[in-house]
């Protein structure tokens, strides 16, 4: 494929964004694309609404895998192209149309040409949730493929086109969603001694999360918990009886997560009586941490510094992937793929250059042909 095709490619998916399990139309468009490649040397599986698709080495010993993520998030489209999202209220605001488009490319030119070693190249569904990445490396189409080493990559908005970012160790962090449902006595807004005020209760408890990071984890150790959305009653005059928090726990550490949870869970008890009411908690989506092995690693960052693009040594974020459940079983790593967005990550104004594509591919089919030498 050259530069325009990969962008028709990549503006046909950013059209038809799915959320988690329900990327019908999408895989659908996958799977006709792939049928256009050379058949010989592939073979293919699906699963849930993912795919597989092998393509034969030419004298095989191992099995490098690749990954590509293809849900989309629940995000109205406000970037005003002309290929913008025709699924209202979902968008490809995290580059996922730039991760298939990426792995769509490189299969292509390891089907006209494949590589020594066996290549897998998973399409995975529902990596923003509620995770796909974990039930899959337990399906059988998955195990009958294992891979001896896999990658990944991800779009950086904030790195230049032709810059390439990873780093040995931790690279993205444990992450935990979190959802908090309170439940009192509601009533009229002039008689509150009759009443258990969930608004009152919800927004006390937020207060003391905090004091969780600050006083009860080791200042030298790492963890965020976000309460994005509150919502509660139902009109001005009537006090409460049921409020909602919403957020994420993020920690470098998984023991750490395993300590935060604890503690709100303490912090529940002490409220359910201070407050006179009952709270009930649902962790929703978890992921594990993205740890890159070191030796992939720096055979990966030879790879890019004996190519034209540019090398970055990267930061470990608090960033979620679910990919780290690959990373756990498999060894591995991911990186960051510059690509210049004047928006970030899972902005409804995301908009990464187009230019970036043919670095992917150039990047992802390199590797697939030298990190086993």
């Amino acid at each position: 494929m050259n530069g325009d095709q990969l962008v028709k490619i990549r503006q046909q998916l950013h059209q038809i964004p799915e959320l988690g399990f329900r990327e019908y139309k999408t895989q659908s468009y996958l799977l006709d694309i792939i049928k256009k490649f050379p058949q010989e040397h592939l073979s293919l599986k699906t699963w849930k609404t993912g795919i597989l698709v092998r393509v034969e080495g030419t004298n095989p010993s191992k099995t490098i895998a690749y990954r590509a993520d293809i849900d989309a998030l629940p995000i109205t489209e406000e970037t005003g192209y002309e290929f913008k999202s025709t699924h209202i209220g979902n968008m490809h605001a995290c580059g996922h149309d730039f991760h298939m488009t990426i792995a769509l490319g490189a299969l292509e030119r390891l089907a006209n040409q494949p590589a020594k070693d066996h290549v897998v190249f998973i399409f995975q569904p529902a990596e923003e949730g509620p995770g796909g990445a974990l039930p899959m490396i337990q399906s059988d189409e998955f195990q009958a493929w294992k891979p001896d080493v896999i990658f990944a990559l991800h779009i950086a908005p904030e790195l230049p086109v032709a810059t390439v970012s990873s780093k040995p160790g931790l690279l993205f962090a444990n992450t935990s969603e979190l959802f908090l449902d309170f439940k009192g006595k509601g009533g009229h807004a002039a008689y509150p001694h009759l009443t258990n005020d969930m608004v009152v209760a919800a927004s006390n408890f937020v207060t003391q999360l905090q004091q969780i990071v600050a006083r009860r984890i080791d200042p030298l150790d790492s963890a965020v918990i976000t309460i994005g959305k509150i919502t509660g009653g139902t009109v001005q005059n009537i006090i409460a009886e049921h409020a909602r928090l919403e957020g994420t726990i993020r920690t470098l550490n998984p023991d750490t997560m395993f300590d935060v949870k604890a503690e709100i869970e303490k912090l529940i008890k002490g409220f359910e009586i201070s407050h006179d009411c009952t709270i009930s908690i649902d962790y929703g989506a978890n992921y594990y941490q993205v740890t890159n092995q070191e030796a992939y690693t720096e055979k990966f960052k030879q790879i890019i510094e004996n190519s034209d693009f540019v090398w970055k040594q990267a930061k470990e974020a608090m960033t979620g992937e679910d990919f780290g459940y690959m990373l756990k079983e498999i060894p591995g790593f991911m990186f960051w793929l510059g690509v210049d967005s004047e928006y970030g990550l899972h902005h409804s104004k995301l908009n990464p250059k187009e230019e970036a594509l043919t670095v992917g591919v150039e990047t992802v089919e390199k590797t697939i042909r030298e990190l086993l030498d």
